[in-house]
């Protein structure tokens, strides 16, 4: 049987014990259905092949060859992480398109008696469903954005907003990426494509009867770029700035991006990439900072000197968006401050 996609949630709700892309490991890892795991029918050297001899030589050659490899790459799978399945398990199974592989993998998997659907269309039709989401489709409930100077603990409160109830959806944490310079992480992000498919069922799955609380961001977050209609919500959304000592976030920033501090010199190359932008004794005193280990000064001297100041110029073009101001005298109880913020989001709707 084959499942028609209509909506993004469609194969998580359907019931199925598994869903399994039997797409190469380079065709996964660039992006996947959410909880799909990857049994490959071909790996990725198989998959060139194949394709070089059905291009070079024939297409029954290829095929040919196709059948054989997909029939010892599925032995395995059952033989491997299949084995522990019972009668009763049903899978959801999909390739490219639909068609060869996950049709092949498909009916071996059902001649041993499990109940197996294939995606119609494969991942290409969820992709088309993704892109007409995040790309064509206006965000689906209002949004709000959390507005304010770099190191003001704004992915922070939205995650204690979060957990007081409220609508968030954490576009760096989708991204893999705290949004700055620094804010690379050791596991790298996404690919866009992935980003977009996580964004567009976290859309989906919203309340539509209550709005939505968003970090500020810049149209890139890292390497992702924000897609078409996310951006243009977060561009006309009203703003809560929070209003916080640069003192206050200079002790936080130092104390979350931990990561840098046993990094020296990949902060070091990322203050020498500044130099264009500064005078020469910022960035020296900035890498004295580096050598001294002083990361406490370090990130209150950019953030004084680089981010401010361009932040204040991001901050004039929505000015007309601003709706409250919330200030924090520091950011030592978050809770505290996520109880404030909350405070004038009930003024705010």
């Amino acid at each position: 049987m084959t499942l028609t996609l209509t909506r993004l949630s469609d194969p998580a709700f359907a019931g199925f014990d598994d869903i399994i892309d039997v797409r190469s490991p380079a065709e996964y890892a660039e992006d996947h259905l959410p909880g799909a795991i990857n049994l490959p029918v071909l790996d990725d050297a198989e998959r060139a092949r194949v394709g070089t001899i059905y291009k070079q030589v024939s297409p029954f050659d290829a095929r040919k060859l196709g059948g054989a490899l997909v029939a010892a790459n599925a032995a395995r799978h059952i033989a491997g992480p299949l084995a522990d399945r019972d009668g009763s398990w049903r899978a959801l199974v999909y390739c490219w398109r639909g068609g060869q592989r996950s049709g092949s993998f498909s009916t071996i998997l059902s001649q041993i008696g499990w109940r197996v659907d294939r995606i119609d269309g494969g991942y290409k039709a969820w992709r088309a469903l993704v892109v007409e989401r995040v790309q064509n489709q206006p965000v689906p409930v209002p949004v709000i954005v959390l507005d304010g100077n770099t190191g003001s603990a704004k992915t922070a409160i939205l995650s204690r907003l979060a957990m007081r109830g409220w609508q968030v959806i954490d576009l760096e944490g989708l991204a893999n990426h705290r949004g700055s310079l620094f804010g690379g992480r050791p596991d790298g992000q996404p690919s866009q494509k992935l980003f977009e498919g996580r964004l567009a069922v976290a859309l989906e799955g919203l309340d539509s009867s209550r709005p939505v609380l968003v970090e500020a961001e810049s149209s890139r977050i890292g390497a992702i770029t924000v897609p078409k209609a996310m951006w243009q919500a977060i561009c006309a959304a009203p703003r809560l700035r929070l209003e916080v000592p640069v003192e206050a976030r200079a002790g936080y920033t130092a104390a979350t991006y931990d990561d840098m501090v046993v990094d020296p010199a990949r902060v070091e190359a990322i203050v020498a990439a500044l130099a264009p932008l500064h005078p020469a004794e910022r960035i020296e005193s900035w890498q004295a900072a580096i050598a001294a280990g002083d990361w406490r000064g370090l990130a209150e001297g950019l953030l004084r000197d680089h981010y401010d100041p361009r932040y204040l110029k991001h901050r004039l073009r929505y000015a007309e968006r601003e709706k409250a101001v919330v200030p924090l005298d520091d950011l030592r109880d978050l809770d505290a401050a996520a109880a404030r913020v909350e405070a004038a989001l009930v003024r705010l709707t």
